[in-house]
C-alpha cells in the first residue's frame, strides 16, 4: 500500500526570507530588467534585500516573479534557469538541517515538516509505493500568467538541492509536466537528465525508493539536532506571528480582546471550522491568540495606573473581576495587585 508523505503547509501563502526575492531580482538584472521594475508594486525597498534577517510575504514574491515573466516574455525554461540558482545554501539553516541528515528519505521528511522555511509555491505531493517513490508538485492554486514558470523553478530547484545532498545524482525514471513542450526540450533533458514528458495531466516525478536509503556525505547527528532545534523556533515564530494568527491578533487588539472566534471568522470572510483548522496548522489557536492579546493590553492598562482591576476586567470582555484576576494568574504567575506592586515586567 502507498503512503502519503505528512506536510506541513497546506497553502502556498506563508510568509519567507528574503533571500528568494533577492535571488529573483539577481536574475532578472542579468538578463537585463532593472531592480525598480523587478520591486515594482510589491512594497519592497532595494535596502530590503540586502537584510538577511528580513520576512517577506509570498504574495510579494509571487509580484516580483509576475514581473520577471512580464517583463522576459515568459519563454519556456525560463523557470529552470531561475530554479538552479537555488543550492541548498540559499536556504540558510533550513537547508543545512537536511544536508546534516543521516539519509534522503530523512531529508525529505525534514523539508516536508518544515516546508514554510523554503520558498516553494508549488506544493509537494509525496507518495512511497513499494516499487517506486512518486513526487509531484501541485500548481493549482496559483495565477495562471506565473503557472508555469513557478513550477518549472520549484522543480528545478528541487531538483538541483537534492544533487547538492547527493553529489552521486539520483536517476528519475520519469518527469512528466502540466504543460506543453518547447519545440525544444533540450534544456529540459539537460536539468533532470532525462527527456520529460508535457501535457500530463500534472508534475510528477518518480524514482527507485532505494535512492532514500542512501547515507548522506555530510550526515552529522550533532549538526542536524542544533539546526532543527533552530527550524522549530524560527518556524514558531513565524507560524504565530505572521498570516492567519497576525490576522487575528490584530482583529482582537483593535477591538480591545472582545470578539468570539466565530466573530473573528465573519471578519475574516471565512467559516469558524476553516479558521479554526488554519490555526492549527500555523502552530497556534484562537484560544492562545486571545491570551496573548488580552495579557498584553491589561498589562498595559493596569501600569496607566488610571484603571482599577474591575474596569480593566471589564474593558477585555470579562464579566466579573475574579474570572480577570483569575486569568491573569494564569498567563503571569501573579495576581494584576501584585503585578502592579512589582512594576511593569515590560
Amino acid at each position: 500500500m502507498a503512503q502519503l508523505l505528512p506536510v506541513a503547509v497546506r497553502d502556498w501563502d506563508f510568509p519567507r526570507g528574503v533571500a528568494s526575492v533577492a535571488l529573483l531580482v539577481r536574475f532578472g538584472a542579468e538578463r537585463g530588467v532593472s531592480r525598480e521594475a523587478l520591486l515594482r508594486g510589491t512594497g519592497l525597498s532595494p535596502a530590503r534585500l540586502d537584510d538577511p534577517a528580513a520576512q517577506v510575504e509570498a504574495r510579494q514574491e509571487l509580484a516580483v516573479a509576475r514581473n520577471l515573466v512580464r517583463a522576459l516574455g515568459d519563454p519556456p525554461g525560463l523557470g529552470l534557469d531561475a530554479g538552479v540558482r537555488y543550492r541548498v545554501a540559499t536556504f540558510g539553516v533550513f537547508g543545512f538541517a537536511c544536508i546534516s541528515s543521516p539519509t534522503l528519505r530523512d531529508a525529505i521528511g525534514f523539508a516536508l515538516r518544515y516546508l514554510d522555511l523554503s520558498f516553494i509555491f508549488c506544493l509537494p505531493v509525496v507518495e512511497l509505493a513499494e516499487d517506486e517513490l512518486r513526487f509531484g508538485l501541485r500548481d493549482d492554486g496559483l495565477p495562471h500568467d506565473v503557472r508555469r514558470f513557478l513550477l518549472e523553478r520549484d522543480a528545478s530547484a528541487i531538483h538541483t538541492v537534492l544533487h547538492d545532498l547527493l553529489p552521486s545524482g539520483l536517476h528519475l525514471r520519469r518527469v512528466d509536466f502540466p504543460f506543453p513542450g518547447p519545440p525544444d526540450p533540450a534544456r529540459y533533458a539537460e536539468v533532470f537528465g532525462i527527456h520529460p514528458g508535457f501535457d500530463a495531466a500534472a508534475h510528477l516525478v518518480t524514482l527507485d525508493p532505494a535512492a532514500l536509503g542512501q547515507p548522506l556525505p555530510q550526515a552529522s547527528e550533532h549538526t542536524v539536532a542544533l539546526c532543527e532545534a533552530q527550524c522549530r523556533e524560527l518556524v514558531g515564530r513565524r507560524r504565530a506571528r505572521s498570516g492567519i494568527g497576525q490576522q487575528v491578533r490584530d482583529k482582537l487588539i483593535r477591538v480591545g480582546g472582545t470578539l468570539a472566534m466565530d466573530e473573528v471568522a465573519r471578519e475574516l470572510n471565512i467559516s469558524t471550522r476553516t479558521l479554526r483548522r488554519r490555526l492549527e496548522d500555523a502552530g497556534t489557536s484562537f484560544r492562545a491568540l486571545l491570551d496573548e492579546v488580552r495579557q498584553t493590553l491589561a498589562e498595559e492598562m493596569l501600569a496607566t495606573g488610571a484603571l482599577s482591576v474591575e474596569d480593566v476586567a471589564l474593558r477585555l470582555g470579562y464579566a466579573e473581576a475574579s474570572s480577570f484576576i483569575f486569568a491573569f494568574r494564569r498567563w503571569t504567575g501573579t495576581t494584576p495587585a501584585r503585578y502592579l506592586r512589582s512594576g511593569p515586567r515590560r
